[in-house]
This record gives C-alpha cells, sequence and structure tokens, in this order.
C-alpha cells in the first residue's frame, strides 16, 4: 500500500505485485524451491558469500555453493550469492530466439488483456488484481501451442526476413513476453486523477490530454531507471529477491519435466497422476462454474453477514458484525472478495499472516470499538467504518461547498461549513501509515543496514565481475542516451500536460520528479537486497500540502509524478534485473519495455473512459457492486492533503495533530524487538515479529473492510499452515496453479456476466440472496451510532 492513504496503500501493493503475484515483501515461495522466511544478512569476508537467515523476507535455500572456489572457466563460476546460484542459470546460448514476431504478438496480447481487465475491475466493489504469475503461466501455453500451429515459412519486407514460427518456443521468448505483460498488471495511478477530477470535481479533461497524462507518468519512470542500471542492476550485490521466484518458475516450465519433481514411486513411475497444466485447467473450470453464484445469483456470498442478518435492525450488532463494519463472524465465499486487497493469501507466507492477524485485531476489534464507542472526536455521529469524510454534525462532506469555481479553498465558506473528520478506523490508518514509513526505515537500518552499506560499496567497485554480468556483455548494450531522451521528451509533455490539462503550475512538475530521483538510488538499493519497499507519497503530499495549499487536483498530480515516478522506475528496475538473469539483450527489454508501457496506460485510460461513461452509478452507493473503493478513498485523501491541506488536518491544535506521533511510534517498535533477539537468539519466533508488514497491511482499512480480513486470514492458514506442513510436495507442486486458476476463473466469469447479461441490462431476479440495497444484507452497518445513513448536506452560503 502506499503509506500516505489506505488506498494507496493498496494500489502501491498492487503495482509491486509484478514478480510476485503480492507486495514484494510477502514473496518468499515459489513453485519450484522451498523458501523460507530469514532474518538477517551478513557476509562472509573470507569468500563473500551472503548468508540469508530468518527474518530477512529474502530467499533462503537447502543447496550451497563455495563461491570462493577456483573457477577454471565460466561454465563452472557461479554467482557469489547463494540463492541466485540456486535460482538462476550460469550459462547462456546467444543463439536462442529472443524478440521474435511469436514473442511480440504474445506480449501485446497479454499486455492489452491485462491491463484491460484490471483496469475494469479496479473500479468494483471487489477490485481484482491479475497478476503476472497468471501471464507467465498461460503465455507458456499459448507459446507452445503456436509453436505447433504457426508456419515455419519465411516471409521478406523490404530487408528484413522473418519466420512467424522459428523453432521452439524459447525460454527468452517467454521472458519477453512476461517482461511486457508486467506493465499491465498495475493500474496506472494518473488514472485515478482522471476518476475524481471527472466524478467528483465535475471537470473533464480532453481524452488525448488524458492518455498523454497517464503515459508520460508511467514513462518519466522508465527513463530514471535506464540512468540508474550501473548502479541497481549490473552489479551482482544488487539481487532483486522478488525475481528469483520469476526465474525458478522458468526452469521449472521450460527444463524440469512436468512430472521430474517431487519424486517417483518405486517403480519409476511419477507419484502425480495430474500435471500442473491439467490441475490448472480442471481449477479455473471450477472456479468459473462456481463464480456465477457470488457473482450472479448469490452476491451475498461475497458479503455473508450471517450474524447481522438475525437481527438486521440492530445498529451495533450491525455495526460489529457486518462485513462493512467490523466484520465479527462474518464470512466470504468468494476468491474475488479474498484477494480484492490484500492479494492473493496463497503466495503470502505464514509467519507474515500472523504479522497482519496480530495488527488486524489489534486496530479492527480492539482499537477501533474502544474509540468509537467512547466517542473519541465526537465519533458516534459517523459510521463505524467509511472511507469517506464527514463534516462535524455527520453529513457526508460536501466539497463544492468550500471550493471556488477555480477548484480552490475558499477559506470563508471552510470556515462556515466546518472542518473534516474522518471514522476512527480511518483516522488511525493514517496514523499506521505514518509509523509504517518509520517502521521500514528503521527495520531495515537494524536489520540489513551493514549488508546495504557493503553492497553499495560493492557496486561502485565491479560492475562486471559475476557470472551474469560477463554473459551479459555479449550483448549490445542499450544507450543511455536512449533512457535520458525518452526522459526529457516524457517530462516535456507531462509539463505541458499539467499546464494545459490545469492539473498544477507546471513548474513545480521540477520538484516533485527531482524528490522522485532523489530517493530513488537509497530506496532502490533498499529494495534491492531486502525487498522492502519506501514510498514516497507521504513526502509529495506533505510538499504538495504545503507548497500548493488549497488544490487538490495539484497535490493528486505532484503525487503522482513523485511518488509514482520513483515506484514506477523501481518495478522497471526490477524488470531489467530479471532480463539480466534470464541473459535478455539489453536493447530487447527497451524496446519491450517501452511498447508495454504505452500500450497499458492507452489501454487503462480507454478501459476506464468506457466504464465512467457507461456504467450508472458508478463509484456511489446507488449501484453496490461498483463503489469505487479506490477512487473513493483517494477522493477523501485529496480533499485532506489538497484543499483542506496538512496543516489544517495534522497541524498544531488540529483535531487529528495527536496522529503524527505514529512516525516515533513507527521508528520505535522495531527497536525493542531487535535488542531482545540479539539478546535471546534462541527465541525463534521473535524474528518473525516484522512490524513493517504488521502496519502496512493493516492500514489498508479503509477501503478494505474490516470483514475482508477474517475470510483471507482462514485461507492462508489452510494453504500456508495445514497443507504447506501436513500435505508439503503437494503444496510446492500445486498451490501456485492453484491461485492463477481461480485469478483466471473469476476473471472470465465477471467479464461474461457483465457484457453478456449486466451491460444488456439482464439482472437476476432480486430476493434474499442479492443482499438488499448494499448487497450484504446488512444496510445499517454504514449507519452512525443513531441509526441515520449520512448523507450529503446542501450548501449552507456562497460565500
Amino acid at each position: 500500500m502506499t503509506n500516505s492513504s489506505p488506498k494507496e496503500s493498496n494500489r502501491e501493493e498492487d503495482n509491486q505485485s509484478k514478480h510476485g503475484e503480492n507486495d514484494q515483501s510477502f514473496s518468499t515461495d515459489d513453485i519450484h524451491v522451498d523458501n523460507k522466511p530469514m532474518d538477517t544478512v551478513s557476509i562472509d569476508p573470507d569468500s563473500n558469500r551472503v548468508v540469508f537467515r530468518r527474518d530477512s523476507i529474502v530467499v533462503d535455500v537447502d543447496q550451497r555453493q563455495d563461491s570462493t572456489a577456483a573457477l577454471e572457466n565460466n561454465e563452472n563460476e557461479q554467482s557469489p550469492y547463494e540463492e541466485v546460484a540456486a535460482n538462476v542459470s550460469n550459462k547462456d546460448d546467444p543463439s536462442i530466439a529472443v524478440l521474435t514476431v511469436r514473442s511480440l504478438f504474445l506480449g501485446v496480447a497479454f499486455t492489452a488483456i491485462l491491463s484491460f481487465v484490471n483496469q475494469f475491475f479496479w473500479y468494483r466493489t471487489s477490485p481484482l488484481v491479475i497478476g503476472v504469475l497468471v501471464a507467465q503461466l498461460l503465455s507458456h501455453l499459448a507459446g507452445k501451442c503456436l509453436e505447433k500451429i504457426l508456419p515455419k515459412k519465411n516471409f521478406k519486407i523490404f530487408r528484413w526476413t522473418f519466420s512467424l514460427n522459428p523453432g521452439p518456443f524459447t525460454v527468452k521468448e517467454h521472458c519477453i513476453i512476461t517482461t511486457m505483460a508486467s506493465t499491465g498488471c498495475g493500474t496506472a495511478y494518473a488514472i485515478d486523477v482522471l476518476t475524481i477530477q471527472r466524478l467528483f470535481y465535475k471537470r473533464t479533461m480532453h481524452p488525448g490530454i488524458g492518455i498523454i497524462f497517464v503515459v508520460t507518468s508511467q514513462v518519466i519512470g522508465y527513463g530514471m531507471a535506464g540512468i540508474m542500471r550501473k548502479f541497481l542492476v549490473w552489479p551482482a550485490s544488487m539481487i532483486w529477491p522478488a525475481n528469483l521466484v520469476n526465474c525458478a518458475l522458468f526452469q521449472t516450465l521450460h527444463k524440469d519435466k512436468d512430472n521430474e519433481d517431487d519424486g517417483k514411486t518405486e517403480d519409476g513411475k511419477s507419484r502425480w497422476k495430474m500435471s500442473r497444466l491439467r490441475f490448472f485447467f480442471v481449477a479455473f473450470l471450477c472456479q468459473f462454474l462456481y463464480y456465477w453464484f457470488p457473482g450472479y445469483i448469490f452476491p451475498v456470498l461475497s458479503l455473508f453477514s450471517w450474524i447481522c442478518m438475525i437481527k438486521p435492525d440492530n445498529v451495533v450488532l450491525s455495526q460489529v458484525t457486518g462485513i462493512n463494519g467490523l466484520g465479527i463472524g462474518s464470512i466470504e465465499l468468494d476468491w474475488n472478495a479474498w484477494v480484492s486487497f490484500l492479494g492473493s493469501p496463497i503466495v503470502v507466507p505464514y509467519w507474515a499472516q500472523v504479522n497482519i492477524l496480530i495488527g488486524f485485531v489489534v486496530l479492527a476489534w480492539i482499537i477501533t470499538p474502544a474509540a468509537y464507542y467512547s466517542n473519541l472526536w465526537d465519533a458516534k455521529v459517523l459510521p463505524i467504518v467509511s472511507p469517506q469524510v464527514f463534516s462535524t454534525d455527520g453529513y457526508i462532506y460536501n466539497i463544492s461547498a468550500v471550493l471556488k469555481p477555480n477548484l480552490r479553498l475558499n477559506e470563508t465558506a471552510y470556515e462556515e461549513y466546518g472542518e473534516i473528520r474522518m471514522t476512527p478506523i480511518f483516522a488511525f490508518a493514517y496514523g499506521i501509515s505514518f509509523a509504517a514509513i518509520a517502521a521500514v526505515i528503521v527495520h531495515t537500518i537494524l536489520y540489513q543496514g551493514k549488508t546495504i552499506v557493503k553492497q553499495f560499496r560493492s557496486s561502485l567497485k565491479d560492475n562486471s565481475g559475476d557470472i551474469h554480468a560477463k554473459l551479459m556483455s555479449h550483448y549490445k548494450e542499450a544507450p543511455e542516451w536512449w533512457y535520458t531522451i525518452l526522459f526529457l521528451i516524457a517530462f516535456g509533455l507531462a509539463a505541458i500536460v499539467c499546464h494545459f490539462g490545469e492539473l498544477m503550475p507546471w513548474y513545480f512538475l521540477f520538484v516533485a520528479v527531482a524528490m522522485a530521483f532523489f530517493f530513488l538510488l537509497p530506496t532502490g538499493i533498499v529494495a534491492a537486497v531486502t525487498n522492502q519497499s519506501i514510498g514516497l507519497n507521504v513526502i509529495t503530499e506533505f510538499v504538495a500540502g504545503v507548497a500548493i495549499p488549497g488544490d487538490p487536483l495539484a497535490n493528486v498530480t505532484f503525487k503522482t509524478y513523485g511518488y509514482i515516478s520513483q515506484n514506477q522506475a523501481l518495478l522497471l528496475i526490477s524488470d531489467l534485473k530479471l532480463g539480466h538473469y534470464m541473459k535478455i539483450p539489453p536493447r530487447a527489454m527497451f524496446i519491450t519495455q517501452l511498447i508495454g508501457t504505452i500500450i497499458a496506460g492507452v489501454i487503462n485510460f480507454v478501459t476506464a473512459d468506457y466504464l465512467l461513461k457507461t456504467v450508472p452509478n458508478i463509484c456511489t452507493p446507488e449501484n453496490p457492486r461498483w463503489t469505487c473503493p479506490g477512487a473513493n478513498t483517494f477522493f477523501s485523501a485529496s480533499i485532506i492533503w489538497g484543499a483542506i491541506g496538512p496543516v489544517k488536518m495534522f497541524g498544531p491544535g488540529s483535531t487529528y495533530s495527536s496522529l503524527l506521533y505514529g512516525f516515533l511510534i513507527g521508528a520505535i517498535l522495531p527497536v525493542p524487538v531487535w535488542l531482545l533477539m540479539k539478546k535471546y537468539p534462541n527465541i525463534k519466533w521473535l524474528k518473525h515479529i516484522h512490524f513493517p508488514i504488521m502496519l502496512s497491511a493493516t492500514a489498508i482499512m479503509p477501503p478494505a473492510p474490516p470483514g475482508n480480513f477474517p475470510s483471507w486470514l482462514l485461507v492462508g492458514f489452510i494453504f500456508n499452515f495445514i497443507l504447506a506442513r501436513y500435505a508439503r510436495a503437494w503444496w510446492k507442486r500445486y498451490a501456485y496453479v492453484f491461485s492463477a486458476a481461480m485469478d483466471c476463473g473469476v476473471a472470465v466469469g465477471i467479464l461474461i456476466i457483465f457484457f453478456v447479461l449486466q451491460n444488456n441490462k439482464i439482472d437476476f431476479p432480486t430476493w434474499w440472496g442479492t443482499g438488499g440495497r448494499t448487497g450484504d444484507g446488512c444496510p445499517l452497518s454504514h449507519a452512525n451510532y443513531y441509526g441515520v445513513i449520512p448523507t450529503k448536506r446542501s450548501i449552507i452560503s456562497k460565500s
């Protein structure tokens, strides 16, 4: 998630899920290699070999190799980092096909599909993100099919000769497709700016300017990524552990026979009766058929507040047990609901889920009800959970009442209308976001600080000594001026968009991009070594709120070009490292990343524009299936940080000034645990206490309803504790494939239901199972303590 608003936190998780199907800090397991959570990282001064232990969220490998042995030739040379040596091949065949018509076709196809599907689902009440793992699995199948059916005849256009089928589908073609598809795995952050501009601020932008805004917000980071390659990609010490999951899967799909792993019976036959591919299709079909119930026939299964339904007219019971309340006793029977905010529970290791459980229970079931029912901040006039902002007397805050026609804050009207109020859980989510920023910095310094410094020094000394860099030296490098020209073009277009799109004064773009560039190297080193991501959105929001006060659109635009440029650069650098590991020619990576980024941005815009024009009552409570939790939370953030500003919201004497102590609390929390771990190294569970995960995952409430967490944690417990412990071989073989099949089954089911039925106004007859007006059968979970569901108050004055 981002560390400023709960929605943004969720968006950051979505964008960081490119190579782990989830937040990179959770990526510790993969299909082929048995990974374990670890603790600290130390370098053996004699062998210069990294030894990973229990708490560092990097990949631990059983196989160990001596990186200091005298190596006679490159065929025997390995990476000095054993987790890399175990997952990445130390051989390369430059003659293998890479950038072929086949790989470009599939790359563009999967980029288009993923960018459309993920943008389409982003507006739904239960968003669904199809991660790169799905594209990696399905593109392998598609590549093998094209290998068999495409003609092998050569074609000639002018001087170029090519074949539609150059031979066997190669791992490098597969990597090109996966890298291109990864650009469509997240939705462009700029889309939310355009969404709130149109729906809530009632201002539209020319489609051409909108597309340029979306594309430049992504491509500026790409230009910066290329400039930082010498520090963050080429050195062996910059590991980027999440990519090892993809490398292991590539090895599994291309080099391992489907039944060679996980053992054989005594007569030499495979112990498994079903291949991973067949398992995928069986699971996909089952999920597709089942989804018709929660997705169309029986929607209340997605939000099953069964305790509330016993007495739905009881306000407190509704608030405590409703899915959209605190969710105690509620359950979700829908994969789409489970993965909407935290991603797939199957790819999150169990120790991380325990951290999330603790944070969730403390915030949602202890602190929030205590604060609400004790009437902290006059909370009883508000719902117990909501991503919206309210007036002091409990109405939904009508932001148009305090803005001038140019969308700047009208101080006189603001004084008359009154200040903003947030529900306690929303306010605490901001405080926890502040704490998460400080916690991840302190945790990283304590647990990996020495390693980061040593590996950074190593990166400055040697960019070509490791075996993978030597193998990559056979290919022509993409010149740095390519990236520089791309950056300058994107920056110039962004300045034009800011000015003519009336988003923010164009000269503030220099400040936003300078902040992103300044923080890119240190945050990139942290991500490359530890898998921990440090977002800039709190910093960019603060800076924009102070520098451009009273301007909500300028605030979110500044944040987009500051925070997202840095975040996008890190994701693209991670892709470049994947290409480095897989021995993809750098110029091929440049072409595919750029093409994929532009295609994904355009499709994001077109999809969003279509939905905003055609879905009735989108992003409002009147359409319970399209409530846009992310966009609503983003709108609230634009009011809090932009229209009103951080000084009025969190400054001295303000209602929520005490939330700033979150920075101090977050900085302190990791220290006692680290000291105890040093003093009592034999107490193993101390090494699994991870406050950055505990805080960042908890702070996504809202937009995530608290009722989402119990079901997600239950599924995680079944897969990553029971099955991973008592059916380990099955879990290693099928768990990730099952997760990918569930995502695909839901995606296909939703698209068919929407375009074939709902888009043609063919709805299932209303009955008890449709959940009533709110979709959960528990309408008073949206009400305040007095049973009143808040509405908008009309404008009092036109001051």
